[in-house]
């Protein structure tokens, strides 16, 4: 059985350089031949990470989405505050999405297992900032009133910017929803409270 992860330092390199590549200029479009040239390396180097070109894309975009979401988590750990952590949270999570191409993102949702892993970093991402809205209204720093709906409407618009719903309606990038979506959350729930 092949191992998950990459076995070798140039397995690891070359995960590191094919995810660099993807988000710089999609995947769909490449074939191994391109990718051997563009990473000087052979083919048979790549069939180490991955059996088929499928399968390496979609091993390359989990990486992606893994290591994202180690990044953001190591933003927000340790921190109290409830607001502060939502707004930490969703600006990782721009930041992270800003370093994709519309290319990359374009064939993330063109290519199922690649839109699979990034709604399953959606729906984590929804329930993250669910228990942050939770503990803000446990500090007091959230209103109380609604936060649960709010909580769950959080979750839909973070399902309809991964769908790309907002995007298409709004003519924005992800990242450029996330941002907004931390600015509505933060407003809304600060509403009517002193400070």
């Amino acid at each position: 059985m092949r191992p998950s992860g990459p076995r070798t330092r140039r397995q690891r390199v070359l995960l590191a350089e094919l995810e660099e590549l993807f988000l710089a200029e999609g995947f769909v479009s490449f074939t191994l031949d391109d990718l051997a040239a563009k990473l000087r390396c052979s083919k048979t180097t790549l069939y180490a990470l991955a059996p088929s070109k499928e399968q390496l894309a979609a091993k390359v975009v989990a990486h992606f989405f893994k290591g994202a979401a180690e990044r953001i988590e190591e933003q927000v750990a340790g921190l109290d505050d409830a607001a502060t952590a939502v707004r930490t949270y969703l600006a990782g999570v721009s930041a992270e999405l800003d370093r994709a191409s519309a290319a990359f993102m374009a064939d993330v949702a063109a290519f199922e297992p690649a839109r699979a892993v990034y709604a399953f970093n959606s729906e984590a991402a929804a329930r993250r900032i669910r228990q942050f809205i939770a503990d803000g209204v446990e500090q007091g720093v959230f209103r109380d009133s609604h936060a649960d709906a709010i909580a769950e409407m959080a979750g839909i618009l973070v399902e309809s910017i991964q769908s790309g719903v907002v995007g298409s309606k709004a003519r924005t990038t992800d990242a450029e929803a996330f941002e907004a979506l931390a600015e509505l959350l933060l407003n809304g729930l600060r509403g009517g409270l002193p400070g």
